[in-house]
């Protein structure tokens, strides 16, 4: 006997039923989607060629990207963006050179770092406060600034840091371990964590000894709410976090006319929320379901690069710069061999060409009514006007400022004997200094330039040999470009080293202080 079909109506039903639970296990994460390699085979077997799959994660930087409305705007010029979060940088690197991807999104460090196969093609934005480095004074009260770290040791603790591993958090760790010399990973205990939020919690947690945490926003205000100190944040090193858009090899050799179509779009965005940044901050919240609040912290603390600028650093050797000092840290970190020797072969500035062309036509048309909107289309916001420099208010400004750290000085700050002369060899470790201290916001970072000596001959003489040795140190690294607010300071033999013998020759040394002003 034959057995009966079931009436469509029940198909239909069944099959409704599917696709529901189906949706339901996506969104509750008991079923993944397919991995990138799929949706790749699925666009090379009869899809659209101009399909372009980007490699990312949930960084509010990133958001354009997965925005709707950016997304409407490439479907009119005939693209479709497929945006990945793939959290491992070295996993996002190896499935560009793999070809599942076109595209990823990272910062400069981890590009030099995992040297994908692809070249970076624009410029997407740094972080000017989303990033910072928390002190736990609740926990530890004499914790007030990188230098306070060597007491913390001295008295037999050893100090906890966290973050965010593999993110602009552990780099921002590594840059202060190269620069500051009370900054030291290597007397850590570093408790890696996968996301900022876990770190806040552990700083918060009174159980955990958490000497130092790396936070971004909006942790970041909330710490400071809290009591905790912020010592230093990426607005104060402006140029240190980049984040960058890389296409691979194959994808610019195969499809160069879709990437140029997908920056005159992105550009195009970017271009509009300069004029009117309230749809980027709903787009920041919505994307990242964050308050009205939140979202303003994240916003404020990230810089976008317009066409213009990105075309700027490219053309002008910026970018070239960057990659060499971010390589620089890299290697001094051990993570490299060697800083890039030839970083203008890294990056392409062709494919934004139409991109700057359309921003620069719409400077043409707003200029002459609206100077401030086109002053930001080029990345040059208009400067705020300054009141004349009173330099006792200076001098007492910065003495009295919040410490951040002494930097570390690689060589010698020396003087021929009994004089203010410095010698040849401590001409070169200054014009390093030089280089390292202009990385630093000038409206939130100021220099103190302190000189002891040993105590051989009288506290007078000095007290005003250290002075002058100060002040040459300070006049030296003004004639290398250092017009930031610096001073400088002698303090004869009032503070010897701990453990050394006063007449020690140790205790002749010129410390590189930087503070922290109100701003």
């Amino acid at each position: 006997m034959a057995k009966k079909g079931f009436p469509p109506i029940v198909y239909i039903l069944f099959l409704i039923a599917v696709a529901a639970a189906t949706s339901w296990l996506f969104k509750s994460g008991r079923l993944t989607p397919p991995p990138i390699a799929g949706l790749n085979a699925l666009r090379g077997e009869g899809g659209d060629t101009d399909d372009l799959v980007l490699l990312g994660d949930t960084f509010s930087g990133y958001s354009t990207f997965r925005d709707g409305d950016f997304q409407a705007l490439l479907a009119e010029s005939g693209l479709r963006l497929v945006y990945e979060d793939v959290f491992d940088q070295g996993e996002r690197a190896a499935q560009l050179d793999r070809g599942d991807a076109d595209l990823l999104v990272t910062t400069i460090d981890r590009f030099l770092q995992h040297q994908p196969q692809g070249q970076i093609i624009a410029l997407i934005d740094r972080t000017i406060g989303a990033d910072a480095v928390v002190l736990n004074t609740p926990k530890y009260p004499q914790l007030k600034s990188l230098n306070d770290l060597k007491t913390l040791s001295a008295s037999g603790i050893t100090p906890t840091i966290t973050y965010a591993e593999d993110t602009p958090s552990e780099y921002l760790a590594r840059v202060l371990n190269v620069q500051f010399e009370g900054f030291d990973l290597g007397r850590f205990q570093v408790m890696g964590v996968a996301e900022a939020s876990e770190a806040w919690a552990l700083l918060q947690d009174p159980s955990q000894a958490i000497a130092v945490a790396v936070l971004w926003e909006p942790f970041v205000t909330q710490a400071k709410r809290q009591g905790y100190t912020v010592v230093l944040s990426s607005n104060d090193t402006p140029n240190t976090i980049i984040d960058v858009l890389v296409a691979s090899d194959r994808t610019i050799a195969e499809n160069p006319e879709a990437i140029a179509r997908l920056l005159t779009a992105y550009y195009r965005h970017i271009d509009s929320n300069t004029q009117n940044n309230a749809r980027l901050k709903a787009q920041i919240q919505a994307d990242g379901n964050l308050s009205t609040e939140d979202a303003e912290l994240v916003l404020k603390g990230i810089d976008f690069f317009t066409s213009i600028e990105a075309d700027q650093w490219m053309q002008d050797g910026t970018l070239a710069q960057r990659l060499q000092a971010t390589g620089a840290i890299l290697t001094l970190a051990g993570e490299m061999n060697a800083p890039p020797s030839e970083p203008n072969t890294l990056y392409s500035p062709q494919f934004i060409r139409e991109a700057v062309t359309n921003t620069e036509t719409l400077i043409g048309l707003i200029e002459a009514d609206n100077p401030k909107l086109a002053a930001a289309l080029k990345g040059q916001p208009i400067a705020a006007e300054t009141a004349p420099v009173n330099p006792e208010a200076v001098r007492q400004e910065v003495q009295t400022a919040t410490p951040i750290g002494n930097l570390n000085v690689r060589g010698e700050v020396k003087f021929t004997t009994g004089s203010a002369q410095l010698t040849p060899d401590s001409l070169q470790t200054l014009d390093q200094l030089a280089t390292e201290i202009s990385e630093f916001n000038t409206d939130t970072v100021a220099v103190r330039v302190i000189g002891h000596t040993s105590q051989t001959g009288s506290a007078q003489l000095n007290q005003t040999l250290s002075q002058q040795r100060a002040q040459a140190v300070v006049t030296y690294l003004q004639s290398r470009g250092i017009s930031r607010k610096i001073i400088a300071e002698g303090k004869g033999y009032s503070e010897t080293l701990p453990n050394i013998a006063p007449t020690d020759a140790r205790n002749q040394r010129t410390e590189i202080r930087l503070v922290r002003l109100d701003s």
